[in-house]
């Protein structure tokens, strides 16, 4: 997952230091997400998630496909 933070954020021109202030945390975390020396939390996961208009599974390593799933429809 670490390399395709860094591969999104680059791709996007953006420092760490900008992502580290969108997600409010310390670019040293943040630095640690994209090395893979921290694990990246939920709520921040969904947040990058939808940054960078990708879903979960992709950021994961799970699918090489990065559009989003469709929104769901269901009511709960």
């Amino acid at each position: 997952m670490h390399s395709r933070l860094q591969i999104l954020r680059e791709d996007c021109f953006l420092s760490q230091k900008q992502m580290a202030q969108f997600l409010c945390v310390n670019q040293s975390t943040y630095s640690r997400y994209e090395r893979g020396a921290l694990e990246v939390p939920l709520d921040v996961l969904v947040r990058l998630a939808q940054f960078y208009h990708t879903s979960t599974d992709y950021l994961l390593g799970l699918t090489d496909e990065k559009r989003p799933y469709p929104p769901s429809r269901r009511k709960f």
